[in-house]
């Protein structure tokens, strides 16, 4: 499977998590393309959500700087709270606020073993 199909696909199966617990809820057409945008925007009484989704089974997830200050301009922007949203396999989702991201030479990354320490999941987030 591409990686446009997988993660579309998880994309659309957060998105209905969000919609079954009341959200409304927009997926950002090209956000991996056009990086103007994260991948999901999610409202309800007052709290707007926003998430930039994958679906990556290393050990590590990485976001090019580029994108990083594109998700971190959005969250000054709008004041909703700006998420990481990794969906590993057999685990499920996890999120990372983009303060708990590391900064790399190109890129803001978090491991596997941080995120499963950061322990965020989506009772959390709801």
């Amino acid at each position: 499977m591409n990686r446009y199909v997988k993660g579309a696909r998880g994309e659309r199966e957060l998105m209905d998590i969000f919609y079954k617990n009341g959200y409304s809820v927009m997926r950002s057409a090209g956000s991996g393309v056009n990086s103007i945008s994260p991948d999901i925007i999610s409202y309800k009484g007052g709290r707007g959500l926003a998430f930039e989704c994958k679906a990556w089974a290393k050990s590590s997830l990485s976001i090019d700087v580029e994108k990083f200050d594109v998700l971190k301009g959005w969250e000054s922007n709008t004041s909703m709270e700006t998420f990481i949203a990794w969906k590993m396999n057999n685990k499920g989702w996890f999120f990372i606020k983009l303060d708990e991201m590391s900064k790399a030479s190109k890129s803001y990354t978090v491991t596997r073993r941080r995120a499963m320490l950061i322990n965020r999941r989506i009772g959390a987030i709801i």
